[in-house]
């Protein structure tokens, strides 16, 4: 079970959700053995626990299983030269996770690889960027590799679209249609949708446009809305 997942340390964590056939690539166990969740909470003493953590501001860090479930959803969109969109990306910690999914040092795409980030709340933005250079990263950073931004999240960034794979930290009441639209042809998209039940969707968009959905799973989610509600 996901709440057996829990270890002392950060490669603990990984191989318990790896042995509970959580994670099932090694790509995937991989790039979240680089990203080390303590540089993106608030308790670090609780930092490798499989459970949802407050992060300030009404926000949340999902649990570990959650972002394991996400980026093996999203995986087969996840190469380099991928761009990839987060919405309400809050600590950081998942888009740090995606930016080594599209990461190959023997692939020349690499360099056109892209992370964008985008939460409501600026002051959570501040701190996942101060997150994402303790944990490394502040050359993608610095290189626009990987982007963090205040802004709403249900209406995306088509300017730095089309995105291979877009995934949704906080659930929508209902399938954001300008979401829908900033996917690539082909692209695939991870998003909790509902309000008193909640499922994971997976929306996908193949070579000719056209969108189909898979519910997943049931799921309990902060809701994704304005900064003024969350606050």
């Amino acid at each position: 079970m996901a709440w057996r997942c829990t270890g002392a340390t950060n490669a603990e964590l990984i191989t318990n959700m790896a042995n509970a056939k959580i994670i099932t690539s090694e790509r995937v166990t991989s790039a979240m053995m680089q990203v080390d969740r303590a540089h993106y909470v608030r308790f670090v003493n609780t930092a490798y626990e499989d459970s949802p953590q407050q992060i300030g501001h009404g926000a949340t860090i999902s649990a570990p299983h959650m972002h394991a479930h996400a980026a093996q959803q999203l995986l087969p969109f996840l190469k380099p030269g991928a761009r990839v969109l987060d919405v309400g990306s809050g600590s950081g910690y998942l888009s740090a996770v995606l930016y080594h999914l599209i990461q190959d040092p023997s692939n020349a795409r690499s360099k056109q690889s892209r992370i964008v980030g985008i939460e409501h709340v600026p002051e959570l933005v501040q701190w996942s960027v101060g997150n994402l250079r303790k944990d490394g990263l502040g050359g993608a950073l610095e290189d626009g590799t990987i982007k963090m931004i205040a802004g709403d999240g249900r209406k995306g960034l088509p300017e730095d679209g089309p995105y291979d794979a877009i995934h949704v930290g906080a659930a929508a009441p209902t399938l954001p249609a300008e979401l829908v639209e900033q996917l690539a042809c082909p692209g695939r998209m991870f998003i909790p949708v509902g309000t008193n039940t909640q499922q994971i969707l997976q929306v996908d968009k193949d070579a000719n446009g056209n969108v189909t959905e898979k519910a997943l799973f049931n799921v309990l989610y902060v809701p994704l809305t304005d900064r003024d509600k969350q606050v």
